[in-house]
């Protein structure tokens, strides 16, 4: 076995996660299913590299400069990327949320050293959403800038450059199928654009949580949205610059049930914690899977992204009392 490469610096632990097989998502499709391990990340989720690229980028278009400030709005974890990548480059955090968010994301952004700023849930209409807010503490900031996470296009350029190749050698070139959930569309189009660049052929499937309105959107052009869930930072209601574009060839919904079913599973029978949006992905490429193998394809690959750990969501989906108030099913280690 090859140790992996010494690194010369911190910020070259970004990227480069591992692919695991999942055996029983990949007995349930029939097929076999990978997962890109993103937990592995320095800040422990798939937004490390979006915050890498986005940093990068304003470095060298000169508006980010010595000792500036990052201002964003996030659900968290685009935020604990971007506080580790500015403590490693030397820039100070301002990171706006929503105060509904995991207390597990709060207490890391503060640990981490980040100004936290709380904000009420609203809707994207709503001047005081947590993106609106981001934009204008960025604006009244001397030396900031505002990351713009989800209309900031280095973030797809992220997955484009860097998890579409990754996926491509690690399956030698062989992947029949790629799904995830949006929530700023920058990994879905991303890693879709990267591996359509290798080949056309590539299935690309959005994988949409209820609540959301891109379901809808790709299967009959409206943007609708039905339902609801408690998945923390996926969903969307518009089509964001990182989508615009997006090779998006079919497209799933799956429910916090079925992603929670996932995620008890993964977890009790192959040793995975993880975060329900990683549930949800493997929901929809277990769909995405069966429907390839439909087609006739011999034993397809499908992978999909493991987003971010469970260990972020102890006082959320993996405590008892919560799952009971919203309703969802409770994993029986818990009872």
């Amino acid at each position: 076995m090859t140790a992996p490469a010494a690194l010369r610096s911190t910020l070259d632990l970004i990227g480069n996660t591992p692919l695991v097989l999942l055996k029983g998502p990949s007995e349930a499709a029939g097929c076999e299913i990978w997962g890109k391990c993103e937990f592995a990340n320095p800040g422990a989720s798939v937004k490390d590299r979006a915050a890498l690229w986005i940093v990068r980028d304003a470095e060298a278009r000169g508006s980010l400069r010595p000792g500036g400030t990052i201002v964003e709005g996030t659900a968290g974890n685009t935020g604990i990327g971007l506080a580790l990548v500015a403590n490693a480059l030397g820039y100070k955090t301002v990171i706006v949320m929503p105060e509904t968010q995991s207390r597990e994301k709060m207490d890391t952004l503060r640990a981490l050293g980040a100004e936290l700023v709380l904000v009420p849930a609203a809707p994207f209409s709503n001047p005081g959403h947590f993106v609106h807010t981001s934009r204008r503490l960025a604006e009244e900031t001397e030396g900031a800038i505002w990351a713009n996470q989800f209309d900031n296009t280095a973030n797809r350029k992220a997955h484009i450059e860097s998890t579409a190749p990754e996926l491509w050698e690690q399956l030698e070139g062989r992947i029949d199928g790629f799904t995830c959930t949006a929530g700023t569309g920058g990994t879905i189009a991303g890693v879709g654009l990267g591996l359509k660049a290798f080949d056309e052929s590539v299935t690309i499937a959005l994988t949409d949580p209820y609540g959301a309105a891109l379901y809808n959107y790709y299967a009959c052009g409206e943007l609708r949205a039905e339902g609801n869930s408690v998945a923390e930072g996926i969903g969307q209601s518009r089509i964001t610059a990182n989508l615009e574009g997006a090779p998006i060839d079919t497209q799933f919904r799956i429910s916090d049930e079925a992603g929670l079913e996932w995620v008890g599973r993964l977890l009790h029978e192959e040793g995975l914690c993880l975060g329900l949006s990683s549930g949800i992905n493997v929901g929809g490429a277990v769909a995405l899977g069966k429907q390839l193998v439909a087609t006739g394809r011999s034993r397809p690959r499908v992978a999909t992204i493991l987003a971010d750990t469970g260990f972020r969501y102890l006082s959320t989906l993996y405590d008892r009392e919560w799952l009971t108030a919203k309703g969802l099913p409770v994993f029986p280690w818990l009872e």
